[in-house]
């Protein structure tokens, strides 16, 4: 129950924060656009998606929840890597198309392939019979997907600690914004393993950590 409020509690979060960031580009003449008024298809299509990604993800950890609906889960699954594979469709056009410097279109297309590569490695392994291995690679996708959210919000605790934003800055950010997690990821699951090794069957808890097994 822990494990499924925290990953409820994740969802909302980061659907408050996208409503808000979103909130902006609902008409056209916002001043949001800027340079992304001529991109905007792909802009659009990086959004949709991304939204998609963000919102069915927390679901899809819910141990009880997909042990009572695996159908269901496995029709969400397929929306959640659809709408990935949208997403990074979009990013791909606005990487290819943007001005900004070339640090900053290598850290976004570096945070692309993280992205797909996690969660097609994830698919094949469900596609294989893998559960854990797929359960595994899905926690470090999900970890990727909140890279642009951790990154807006990083950014401005950057800024206010006295960080110029620069484009040297804005690279190192984007890293660290999947970077960082799936090292906090592997990390957890090496503690969880470690803990399910050392203490008795009879003790431990019956909701496994995410990605432990």
């Amino acid at each position: 129950m822990a494990w499924a409020g925290l990953w409820l509690l994740l969802g909302i979060v980061s659907l408050e924060f996208l409503l808000n960031a979103y909130a902006k580009y609902r008409h056209l003449d916002s001043g949001a656009y800027g340079m992304f008024m001529t991109r905007r298809g792909w802009l659009w299509l990086h959004l949709a998606g991304g939204l998609t990604t963000v919102l069915l993800g927390p679901v899809q950890f819910l141990t009880q929840w997909r042990r009572r609906n695996p159908r269901l889960h496995r029709l969400t699954g397929r929306l959640y890597l659809l709408g990935m594979l949208v997403a990074a469709t979009g990013a791909t056009g606005l990487i290819a198309t943007s001005p900004a410097p070339f640090a900053i279109r290598l850290a976004f297309a570096a945070t692309a392939l993280a992205w797909l590569t996690t969660g097609l490695t994830g698919l094949v392994a469900i596609r294989r019979g893998a559960v854990d291995r797929h359960r595994r690679w899905m926690v470090r996708n999900y970890a990727v997907t909140l890279a642009p959210i951790i990154f807006r919000l990083s950014l401005p605790v950057a800024i206010t600690a006295g960080l110029a934003p620069s484009p040297d800055l804005i690279a190192a950010l984007l890293w660290a914004s999947w970077v960082v997690p799936l090292l906090v990821c592997e990390a957890v699951r090496r503690l969880a393993r470690r803990w399910r090794s050392a203490t008795p069957p009879a003790s431990r808890d019956a909701v496994p950590l995410p990605g432990a097994r």
